[in-house]
């Protein structure tokens, strides 16, 4: 009896420990596993405005980006490209999230098109802003979405402000429309719709604040941002600033 009891006693204490044990499944696998590759490389996000020419379509940049897109990731499956793309009617917001070494082929293939066409429909393209090593990725997936606004109705509102309050102000409204994204959208072929005008129309930057981005000198272009990329670093090491020279072996 007393060999009964002591298994009992076991049986009872064991119990609750295999309640504990926590249970996977295919789904927590599977996010595991993006999350890890998520984890491979550096992340960066940049926010690109350009001007484009006039009667260019949506499934023109969708056609152009995801070509682009899908030549990049064959050898490098790893480095996928997340963001959003607004299309206005003369000119684009362009918030992209992926490693340095993709943006870098992003921005060499515009260039590469900007040279070899005779008028190439993404013109002026500027680099506002690139956030690295962010910890996170605001987008899951690649979304485009034509602004439908009546600019015709809009006030010119940069003809009175500062270039820090308009910088200011599109960072602001990026920031917000990108939070309101993220919480309302889900992964899926649904993506984000052509109705933002509608829905959300308080968060929407006017055109005139991007057009102001794509004439000001003080940001740069792809082609002097890729240049200040390929350049060497120099570094003066303290052996070289000593007199006399030191002698090398």
């Amino acid at each position: 009896m007393a060999f009964s009891g002591h298994t009992q006693k076991v049986i009872r204490r064991s119990f609750p420990l295999e309640s504990q044990v926590p249970r996977s499944n295919y789904l927590n696998i599977q996010e595991e596993k993006q999350k890890l590759q998520l984890k491979k490389f550096l992340l960066h996000r940049m926010f690109l405005v350009a001007k484009t020419t006039a009667n260019v379509e949506k499934k023109d940049f969708t056609e152009y980006y995801e070509q682009v897109f899908h030549s990049i990731s064959k050898p490098h499956l790893e480095e996928p490209v997340t963001g959003l793309l607004l299309i206005y009617p003369t000119s684009i917001l362009h918030i992209v999230e992926t490693s340095s070494g993709t943006l870098y082929r992003i921005l060499s293939d515009y260039l590469h098109h900007k040279k070899n066409e005779r008028e190439f429909f993404i013109q002026g393209m500027k680099i506002i802003v690139v956030s690295h090593n962010i910890p996170t990725r605001i987008f899951m997936q690649w979304h485009v979405s034509v602004i439908k606004v009546p600019v015709m109705y809009l006030d010119d509102v940069t003809q009175s402000q500062s270039l820090k309050e308009v910088i200011t102000e599109f960072l602001t409204k990026t920031h917000k429309l990108s939070v309101y994204l993220c919480k309302t959208l889900k992964v899926g072929p649904k993506g984000v719709g052509d109705n933002l005008h509608e829905v959300i129309p308080e968060l929407l930057l006017p055109e005139q604040i991007i057009k102001c981005l794509c004439k000001s000198e003080e940001f740069m272009d792809a082609e002097t941002f890729l240049n200040i990329y390929n350049e060497p670093i120099h570094v003066t090491f303290d052996s070289e600033v000593v007199w006399p020279a030191p002698s090398q072996f």
